[in-house]
């Protein structure tokens, strides 16, 4: 199913389709402020394997990302957070950012690597801020399967090759063709892993 939001003032009833979607365990691809993403309920289970079939990966080697609605809810997810840290990420975000970051006992194990750590964004759309409004939790983060191409910049033509595989794709308008900037915040030494569409002064 294709469902057209404005992407500045997202319709409220639509939101909500989307969101009662997700919590009955619903695989959608959205817009973010990067590239159109591929998600789920990250307390759904089933859902996330399905996102592991769609994209042919192993969650437990797979560092898998999620979307938050702003710091206090990133919080919840991940282990205390230094001031210095604290800082960074509120200068940065909300922004085209994923920070890999020691994972909180909240975090499902499904979406744990050993490492015990997870990728967190807060993208700068209003319409995933008005989705987790609604679903109050976070929601799984990542690519469309394949090599990214200018055709998934185009949400109808993303619906024509995977419309079948997912329950809403929800068109936001145009989206980008560069993924976010991944920084590793693990240690004290935050590292670039990808340099993507953020800009990065550390």
């Amino acid at each position: 199913m294709l469902i057209q939001i404005h992407p500045q003032n997202p319709q409220p009833r639509l939101i909500k389709q989307v969101t009662e979607c997700l919590k009955d365990g619903g695989v959608i691809i959205y817009p973010t402020d990067t590239i159109y993403g591929l998600g789920c309920d990250i307390f759904q289970h089933k859902a996330i394997d399905r996102i592991c079939v769609i994209k042919n990966i192993d969650p437990a080697k797979v560092q898998m990302s999620f979307i938050c609605r702003d710091l206090s809810h990133l919080s919840d997810y991940t282990k205390s957070i230094g001031t210095p840290l604290y800082r960074m990420l509120k200068n940065y975000l909300p922004g085209p950012y994923t920070f890999i970051l020691p994972a909180s006992k909240q975090v499902p194990k499904i979406l744990q690597t050993k490492k015990s750590t997870i990728g967190l964004r807060i993208p700068d759309n209003v319409i995933c801020r008005d989705i987790l409004d609604v679903l109050d939790h976070p929601i799984l983060s990542t690519s469309l399967p394949g090599e990214m191409v200018e055709e998934y910049t185009d949400p109808e033509i993303i619906h024509e090759k995977f419309g079948h595989m997912v329950d809403i794709v929800i068109d936001g308008g145009p989206g980008g063709m560069i993924p976010s900037t991944i920084v590793d915040c693990v240690t004290d030494n935050w590292v670039i892993t990808r340099q993507g569409a953020g800009e990065w002064i550390a």
